[in-house]
């Protein structure tokens, strides 16, 4: 028999690498036939190089059957990390973000991710990033407000005086 090829083979692994990570029960078979394999003899280093992975993933997968059957092979909720504000402290914040930051001592007219990074600090001894809190925004239903320039509502004078590149009346003739 004709030994068969597949054209662009090295972007067709990764299509299907990419296909199988797509569905929870291909991702299943897949480690289905990761611990097939071992158990027919190849070893975890030969069994991850023919399926693309790292010997150790292979190995956590054998030890999962091993332990808990076909159900260690499936996939398990993973929740991520914990919130590090607790149920009240999160409904005080919502609070906190319904008022003005001037109502609660700060200079600023509204609110932004450094000053939110500051008042939780501040007043809930918690340390989060200025990115983290703008998707704490997000997640309590704010949007992104930016504040109007004051330029539109100065004086004519002044914005002339504060423009970087003078009249022609106005610059020096060398």
């Amino acid at each position: 028999m004709k030994k068969l090829q597949i054209s662009d083979k090295d972007i067709m692994s990764i299509a299907i690498q990419q296909e199988i990570a797509r569905s929870e029960e291909a991702r299943y078979d897949h480690r289905l036939h990761g611990v097939l394999l071992v158990s027919r003899g190849l070893s975890c280093y030969e069994v991850g190089d023919l399926l693309g992975h790292h010997s150790t993933t292979i190995q956590r997968w054998v030890r999962s059957f091993e332990q808990r059957g076909f159900a260690g092979l499936a996939d398990c909720e993973r929740p991520g990390r914990p919130r590090r504000l607790t149920s009240e402290q999160w409904e005080a914040v919502n609070r906190d973000l319904r008022k003005q930051p001037r109502d609660l001592g700060y200079p600023q007219n509204l609110w932004d991710g450094k000053l939110l990074s500051h008042h939780l600090q501040q007043s809930y001894r918690v340390s989060l990033g200025a990115r983290q809190c703008q998707r704490l925004f997000r997640t309590l239903g704010f949007r992104l407000r930016k504040p109007r320039p004051l330029i539109a509502n100065a004086d004519p004078e002044r914005q002339e005086a504060f423009k970087k590149t003078a009249k022609a009346s106005t610059r020096r003739q060398h």
